[in-house]
């Protein structure tokens, strides 16, 4: 019979949550690149397939509609704008890699979870401020908001799991280097 609540059990579960947390962070990121593509085959389907989402939600279908408008224009006039994108899907990519060290070794790296959980409380003030400043519909800053709320819950049941871990294997042996100066 296996302890569900062991050390190998807990390691599981905190990985197999890391993994999920990696996989988001990942589709995040890759579908930051393909804006243009990406808004061109939303808009259209707010107008054919999709008509009864966009019927119903009017103001989310106008303002794909816009947000298409802008990113096609900015990609026709200033395509150079749209690195900035890239460099936002790049940014959630290497995010992602900094959560295998809580993977490999969990409470040694329980700081990279706690990283995480400030990151996500950190997006709420961001669409807050940055939202009204660059004319975003509340609602979509609300949208926003949600990534970090939805984000913090897996890295706030990660933590819990990492502690129990540290409570029944012992604190995480920390290595300092130690340099000797010549006499």
């Amino acid at each position: 019979m296996s302890d569900t609540n062991g050390p190998r059990a807990l390691l599981t579960r905190i990985r197999v949550w890391l993994v999920v947390f990696i996989v988001c962070l990942v589709l995040s990121g890759a579908t930051a690149f393909p804006l243009v593509t990406e808004l061109r085959l939303v808009d259209e389907a707010l107008a054919s397939w999709a008509a009864p989402l966009g019927d119903a939600f009017p103001g989310l279908a106008e303002w794909i509609a816009r947000v298409r408008t802008g990113i096609e224009g900015t990609d026709a006039e200033a395509p150079y704008m749209l690195y900035g994108t890239d460099w936002l899907a790049f940014a959630h990519l290497v995010i992602a890699v900094a959560f295998y060290g809580p993977y490999r070794d969990p409470v040694r790296n329980i700081w990279i979870i706690e990283f995480g959980m400030i990151a996500c409380v950190g997006v709420i003030p961001l669409a807050l401020i940055c939202g009204p400043v660059r004319g975003i519909p509340f609602w979509w800053s609300v949208i926003d908001m949600a990534f970090g709320v939805f984000g913090i819950l897996p890295l706030l049941v990660v933590r819990r799991q990492i502690k129990r871990l540290e409570a029944l294997t012992g604190p995480a042996v920390t290595t300092t280097a130690h340099r000797t100066s010549p006499a």
